[in-house]
């Protein structure tokens, strides 16, 4: 393989001393603020990530699930198998009685859904960030922000009171639900409340559950219950019947009779050591980009749980982003590059909020007719195979694909899977954070000065096509042996030359 890592600056320390303004700011230290950061700070870009958090990482997020998409992404920067020796693989995920969608017959080298918390997430994102130099500043608020042609001015609170102002090109509002960003750029999040009075709990069980992830619905009552590596189990449960407001106190009574009437037992559950009363929303911007500002994760759009998407939908949103911030800020995007990120990401977010929506509806009709047609769906699902791999694929991610020009290769757009190449896997090439160039063996192609941001391989198979894979894993082009000045259009196109 040959090619080099873009590491331009546009910033640097002027000539007093004084730390310069960072190319980016991201707000929101999750999942999502930390792979974006770390992603920036790889490709050389100066990042300051703030968080209004003091320095510590919460084990009581919520999220529980990697998917396979989210896998392969994290694969493409060598993360994937410090994740997998952390959590504990499932090929089989149940959403509700009669439903079980396999996901062993993946076409992924993940074929399976990955149980880890989500502050185990954090905690690998947050190594890597800080080893690629993210500047993080925490007990920070963003109380404000204004933007002009050059960049964005935050007003930013910091850990004593005091106010301040941060400088940068671009800012990405990753900062959760009640966004400060987003609030300060004017823009709406519609929705609704989609299940009020969830109740969540940490605890230990003298039962053991038979399978990784224990999950049902009956009646007014729907429980979930996953496994921590240090011997406790997060259980998450609604009953219909029993809506309260979230500062309505809970005790570990009302949790085991949740769990009771969804699962039929409580496998004993004892020793709490954190529960929470939270509602469920399902919500979207109209726009993830207001000029030099973006929004990422559930800044953006937030989900019901089901299905275990909102975290894995939040990276996905990093992934696609960075590349281009990295791009805008050294000088070499295309015309139109960061408006894609609306145009490809948002309505991924709306398909999401629409299957995961709908998963909880049909977990918790309660009429009896509603429930039989509930059976004769999921029996249909289960038989009808291209209905069942199209569920699949949209929980897994695998099966989203970007739009491409009309008159494109039928390739276009789509994921890019983990290709055999002559020189070893293609996300492994991906790690250099690259486009990866992908030709024939013998097609005298090897990039070179023409070809300055792509890492150019071959297949180690015997296949004429020829593919550029942009840095998130997805075709950007291709065409079947095309000529030399074809392949140095499309990389000149793409900002890859």
């Amino acid at each position: 393989m040959n090619g080099t890592r873009g590491t331009q600056n546009t910033t640097g320390p002027d000539n007093s001393g004084a730390p310069a303004d960072p190319a980016v700011v991201v707000v929101g230290s999750g999942p999502t603020g930390l792979l974006l950061a770390g992603d920036l700070a790889a490709a050389g870009v100066p990042v300051t990530l703030l968080e209004k958090r003091p320095h510590e990482i919460s084990n009581l997020s919520r999220a529980l699930v990697l998917h396979a998409r989210t896998l392969e992404q994290l694969d493409a920067r060598g993360l994937a198998d410090d994740l997998e020796a952390l959590g504990k693989p499932l090929d089989r995920l149940r959403l509700f009685a009669h439903l079980e969608v396999g996901l062993d017959k993946l076409p992924s080298r993940y074929n399976h859904l990955l149980v880890l918390p989500q502050y185990e997430v954090e905690r690998v994102l947050q190594r890597r960030a800080v080893e690629a130099g993210v500047d993080f500043q925490y007990e920070c608020e963003v109380t404000g922000l204004t933007q002009d042609a050059d960049g964005v001015t935050l007003e930013v609170r910091g850990p004593g009171g005091e106010t301040s102002t941060r400088r940068a090109a671009y800012v990405v509002g990753a900062d959760g639900l009640h966004s400060p960003v987003r609030k300060a750029i004017g823009l709406p999040f519609p929705g609704k409340s989609a299940i009020r009075s969830l109740v969540l709990a940490d605890v230990k069980l003298a039962e053991k559950p038979s399978s990784v992830l224990t999950v049902n619905a009956a009646g007014d009552a729907f429980a979930f219950i996953a496994p921590f590596a240090d011997g406790y189990y997060r259980v998450i449960g609604w009953n219909r019947a029993h809506n309260v407001p979230d500062s309505e106190p809970l005790d570990l009574e009302e949790v085991k009779e949740i769990t009771r009437l969804a699962l039929g037992r409580d496998y004993g559950m004892h020793d709490a050591r954190w529960m929470s009363r939270f509602h469920s929303d399902e919500r979207q911007a109209p726009s993830y980009r207001v000029g030099r500002v973006f929004l990422a994760g559930d800044a953006a759009h937030v989900h019901t749980p089901a299905g275990a998407q909102g975290m894995n939908t939040g990276l996905q949103d990093a992934v696609n982003l960075s590349w281009k911030l990295v791009a805008a800020v050294n000088g070499r995007a295309p015309e139109g590059l960061l408006d894609t990120y609306q145009s490809e990401r948002h309505p991924i977010g709306k398909a999401v909020l629409r299957s995961s929506g709908g998963i909880v509806r049909l977990a918790m009709v309660k009429r009896p007719w509603s429930r039989a047609a509930r059976a004769v769906l999921a029996s249909f699902i289960n038989v009808v195979s291209p209905v069942r791999d199209k569920g699949i694929g949209q929980i897994t991610g695998i099966g989203y694909a970007y739009r491409a020009p009309r008159g494109s290769h039928r390739m276009a757009g789509h994921r890019a899977p983990d290709i055999a190449l002559k020189e070893g896997r293609l996300y492994e090439a991906l790690r250099e954070g690259e486009f990866v160039l992908i030709t024939p063996a013998d097609a005298g192609y090897d990039g070179g000065d023409a070809a300055p941001r792509a890492v150019v391989t071959h297949w180690a198979s015997d296949r004429r096509t020829t593919v550029l894979v942009r840095p998130d894993g997805y075709v950007a082009w291709a065409a079947e042996e095309p000529d030399a000045e074809a392949v140095r259009a499309a990389l000149g196109e793409w900002g890859a030359a």
